[in-house]
């Protein structure tokens, strides 16, 4: 061993020649340090055969004779030796509790190699004889385990869903056939297409889907499109390689496909997506791998894709803004949330849920509205759909001191109610406000478009508004999002 650990040393490419000495008698201390601290001290040969012990080692396992254990197995002086797996294995034990009697060290325990690194025997330490004196150490270990488990727990119930099918309240026609084909997409694995206006409870749905699905107890991974700029979002949904360009995290960075293994995927918004983005998305869809920005290693990945959207997905395909083989990938299973117009039987439970919620996020008294109220509520077309009306709630709560909501404490945050389309004299008197600004808008998106050749996201900039809006604006015109022509 010792000219093994010689011939090593000679070399070393690394250590100037007049160092070599100083090195080795750095070395021939350190062990002689080690042998002199350390309550115990042993090395094996290749064998697992006792080759030597320091002083004190014999006196802790009851030894008369140490020399008569020279040449013997390891097992004969410590009966529950693991001397024998490091010489096997040549893997050190670093940090271990060794029970001897009824004694407990605290060892460690390194695998010796020769210089062309082959297991030549192992050594064990005993660095204290009472494992208390780790405490210290062991009490810093259980609380940032305790720590890291907490971080796990509270992640975990981020990427959990936080809704069922009883919080999509109602009890409309509409509202009882949308939770029954819902409730069908959950038993299934199939990609699910949710459409409608904004405000109408798409995620809401997509997440009561997944809580209902075997997939439950996995993660449900959201992404709204619309939200993340265009040039970040490949890296959010495939993630990043390490060192993948200047920036990037050294470890690399989780895509939210990766994320969602073995769970759920919502992508909010997909229309927003450009045609670069869908070829990519597709392929993850079809081929169930995934390929990080600045990797060419593929990953394979398990995710169930929910995708919502409020626009109108087949007029994209129809002008080439979405791709048509995506569009036929995601569209399985489709489910269309009603507005709010459409389902006015619900808004009596609509508000007394959502009022009873925001009072106890407010720690406001539980209040009720008057009927005259509810009635108030009914005459508005709620173009915001639920959303709207949760705003109008909370304004109204928080603006009023008494336990019944009135009328009239709504008429002060509400616009005028609009004509209803029942109303035939109203609607025969010719062109109403609402027309008016109808053709005001259509005439300045299609100026917009014209200026802009067809650019949307620079029509919309111009316009000062999203390009989701935009998109939602050209759809309820009936324009023609390539030119603004009707």
């Amino acid at each position: 061993m010792e000219n093994g650990y010689r011939l090593k040393l000679a070399m070393q490419p690394d250590i100037p020649a007049g160092s070599k000495q100083l090195f080795e008698l750095a070395r021939q201390s350190l062990f002689e340090h080690f042998a002199d601290l350390c309550d115990g001290l042993v090395i094996v040969d290749a064998a697992a055969n006792i080759v030597w012990m320091n002083d004190s080692y014999p006196r802790r396992l009851g030894i008369a004779d140490p020399a008569a254990m020279v040449g013997r197995p390891i097992e004969d002086a410590i009966p529950n030796s693991q001397m024998r797996h490091v010489v096997d294995t040549g893997k050190p034990i670093m940090l271990d509790i060794m029970d001897f009697g009824s004694e407990s060290f605290v060892v460690t325990r390194l695998p010796l190699r020769d210089a062309d690194g082959r297991i030549i025997g192992a050594v064990g330490m005993v660095l204290y004889d009472d494992p208390r004196r780790l405490a210290p150490v062991v009490a810093r270990y259980q609380q940032m385990r305790s720590e890291l488990a907490d971080a796990q727990r509270r992640l975990a119930e981020a990427r959990r869903t936080r809704y069922t099918f009883v919080s999509f309240v109602g009890v409309s026609f509409h509202c009882l056939e949308l939770k029954q084909a819902a409730r069908r997409a959950a038993r299934t694995t199939s990609p699910v297409l949710i459409l409608g206006e904004t405000g109408t409870g798409k995620e809401l749905l997509a997440q009561a889907i997944h809580a209902a699905s075997p997939r439950a107890e996995a993660p449900f991974i959201a992404v709204n499109i619309a939200a993340v700029p265009e040039t970040l979002l490949e890296a959010e949904f495939f993630g990043v390689a390490p060192g993948a360009y200047t920036g990037a995290e050294r470890k690399g960075r989780d895509g939210k496909f990766k994320l969602a293994d073995g769970g759920t995927l919502f992508l909010d918004e997909i229309g927003d997506m450009s045609l670069a983005l869908q070829a990519k998305l597709l392929r993850t869809l079809q081929e169930r791998e995934l390929e990080p920005v600045g990797s060419n290693r593929l990953i394979p990945v398990n995710v169930r894709v929910i995708a919502a959207t409020s626009r109108n997905l087949e007029a994209m395909v129809a002008d080439g803004s979405f791709r048509a083989d995506l569009y036929y990938r995601l569209n399985v299973i489709c489910l269309v949330t009603p507005p709010l117009r459409e389902r006015l039987d619900d808004l009596p439970i609509l508000v007394e849920h959502l009022v009873d919620g925001i009072c106890r996020e407010q720690e406001l008294q539980p209040r009720v509205l008057a009927p005259a109220a509810i009635e108030r509520l009914r005459r508005h077309d709620w173009p915001g759909n639920v959303r709207e009306l949760a705003n109008v709630l909370e304004r109204a709560l928080l603006m009023s001191d008494g336990d019944c909501l009135e009328a009239a404490d709504l008429e002060r945050l509400m616009p005028a109610p609009r004509p209803r389309a029942a109303d035939a004299a109203t609607a025969a008197a010719g062109s109403s406000l609402s027309e008016a600004v109808a053709d005001a808008e259509r005439a300045a998106i299609q100026a917009a478009l014209r200026d802009c050749q067809g650019n949307k996201a620079q029509a919309a900039k111009q316009l000062g508004i999203s390009r989701a809006a935009l998109y939602e604006k050209i759809a309820a015109l009936g324009l023609d999002g390539r030119l603004g022509k009707a």
